[in-house]
């Protein structure tokens, strides 16, 4: 049997593979990991990093990155949770308020990288330092409490088995498969795809590389705010210290979904595995008593052990 011609889409069962030997692992390791108390605050962690990680799928796609994801979240939050409370507007408008603002962080970020052609890690590395500036000037550093209703709707939960599950998740779920459509089964899903293997071959067909990289980045300024919202109904306060871990657990769960960081290769709906993927680790390795400092750094190792993966299957496809 020549196993370089196997039909077996290894890439593809990577994430799932990885997915089921950390679970085994941390069942082996506390009797505490598969209740349903401890199932349903894995589903509440995950669903904020799945959401950021729907946006930052689409930018690594086209070889960016966005370092900024979790800061503009927090800006979000901060936003649609002050203008609720301070100024008693209208709950369902100031969350578009907040919505606009991460929207308008992202295309800012898109217009930098095609206009001013500065690199996106450049780029999003300067509106990481602004956001969080932003963020704790507007706030005071002050955490937003007596949240009206309308804004931790999406914390409710409903029972499957002993194990709750959020609105909010559900939603997360139903993002997936719009991303999952949109990138699969239409032209601008393809376009994207097109830019990222080779911007040049992309604008000889026809493609408008800079149009699609600047819509890119403001949907998943998007994105990012309805992870801030997301974030919000979990834990009932507008947080200006939110977003500090979900930068990298972002950028980590789309590497061990499979998606190249060089761009043009990856499915979407494999970052939502690479989301779980850190959601178990971070929850196991706190079962296990491991400081938050040392989950830190297996997360860097993580990282550099799935770009290393990707590099190497980079290699052997040539």
């Amino acid at each position: 049997m020549n196993l370089s011609k196997s039909t077996i889409p290894w890439g593809a069962l990577g994430p799932w593979i990885a997915l089921a030997i950390t679970c085994l692992f941390f069942t082996s390791q506390s009797s505490r990991f598969l209740s349903g108390e401890n199932l349903s605050l894995v589903l509440q962690q995950v669903m904020v990093v799945g959401v950021i990680a729907i946006g930052q799928s689409l930018i690594i796609l086209t070889a960016g990155i966005d370092l900024s994801c979790g800061m503009v979240m927090a800006l979000g939050g901060v936003v649609m949770t002050k203008f609720a409370v301070d100024y008693g507007m209208n709950p369902y408008l100031a969350i578009v308020c907040g919505l606009l603002v991460t929207s308008c962080a992202g295309l800012l970020n898109g217009l930098l990288v095609t206009r001013v052609k500065l690199p996106p890690f450049i780029v999003t590395l300067g509106t990481l330092n602004i956001a969080f500036a932003i963020t704790q000037i507007y706030s005071e550093a002050q955490t937003i409490t007596n949240l009206p209703p309308a804004m931790t709707f999406l914390g409710n939960t409903f029972n499957i088995g002993s194990t709750e599950v959020s609105l909010g998740t559900v939603t997360m779920l139903v993002l997936y498969g719009l991303a999952w459509f949109v990138l699969r089964e239409t032209a601008p899903g393809r376009h994207l795809y097109a830019v990222g293997n080779n911007p040049e071959a992309a604008r000889l067909i026809g493609i408008s590389v800079d149009k699609v990289l600047v819509v890119v980045y403001a949907l998943a300024g998007l994105f990012y705010g309805i992870a801030a919202l997301l974030s919000v109904a979990r834990t009932g306060v507008g947080d200006p210290n939110a977003g500090t871990t979900e930068n990298l657990d972002a950028i980590t769960a789309v590497v061990l979904g499979g998606t190249s960081l060089f761009g043009g290769r990856g499915i979407i709906l494999g970052s939502l595995v690479g989301a779980v993927i850190v959601g178990v680790f971070r929850n196991g390795l706190t079962l296990m008593g491991v400081a938050s400092v040392y989950q830190t750094l297996i997360t860097g190792v993580l990282v550099i052990l799935a770009v290393a993966a990707d590099q190497m299957s980079r290699k052997g496809a040539r």
